[in-house]
């Protein structure tokens, strides 16, 4: 998100609610990183609000475990472990395991199409990922979602929708790390197209395994990255 940009607000609106979802936008694509102090001063520049809206959108994140508060010394961004990192990728890979499970039962030929027709948005940005990477992760978690949906399961999803962002703090770092790594990508390339054809074939197993294959290659490069340094 540029910086400096106004806040367009409809008068009806809640200002609290848009300022926390530009600052969650924000710690998850990791503007303010990891333990990062959350000073008024920055925000009120950033988001052009006063101090009270300010406080119910830190008070939100602070539910949602993305800041931390210190006694009489304000917010910070909720640090990142390794041990936070395969706890929030097992349950994730564990989550999205059950959503695609009951998605190839109760899919349909849209919710099929619905796949196909995102995976191949996801594809064409492949060539422009060092560009916007963001833009490509956007996709990427489009095709998810469209395979996710076929669960049907507005309570199951929320759950997934919660871990996702919780795990996105994670993902960019691998982003960061790999998005100029082809044989990375290619590899990640194969995995969704393995993943399209177990769907499609309406192979339970198989697609299960490969999900939890596929979401926990991050934290494992991760993981390795982080025991060398």
């Amino acid at each position: 998100m540029p910086e400096n940009v106004p806040l367009v607000i409809d008068s009806k609106d809640n200002f609290a609610s848009h300022v926390m979802l530009q600052l969650k936008q924000d710690i998850l694509t990791g503007y303010f990183y990891p333990g990062e102090k959350l000073r008024m001063a920055r925000l009120k520049e950033r988001y052009h609000v006063g101090i009270s809206p300010l406080r119910e959108a830190l008070s939100q994140l602070l539910i949602e475990q993305l800041v931390i508060v210190e006694n009489q010394r304000g917010f910070r961004v909720h640090p990142i472990s390794k041990e936070e990192m395969l706890d929030i990728y097992e349950t994730r890979a564990s989550i999205e395991a059950l959503c695609i499970g009951l998605a190839i039962e109760r899919g349909d030929d849209e919710w099929e199409a619905g796949i196909i027709a995102a995976a191949h948005t996801m594809h064409k940005y492949s060539g422009l990922l060092e560009k916007d990477p963001h833009e490509w992760e956007r996709r990427h978690q489009a095709f998810h979602t469209a395979i996710a949906e076929g669960c049907q399961s507005p309570t199951l999803l929320h759950v997934r929708r919660s871990l996702y962002e919780k795990a996105s703090r994670y993902r960019n770092l691998w982003l960061k790390k790999n998005m100029v790594n082809s044989a990375v990508f290619d590899a990640n390339q194969k995995e969704h197209s393995a993943l399209i054809d177990a769907l499609l074939s309406h192979d339970a197993d198989q697609a299960k395994s490969l999900i939890r294959e596929h979401l926990l290659s991050p934290s494992r490069i991760l993981q390795v990255t982080e025991d060398r340094t």
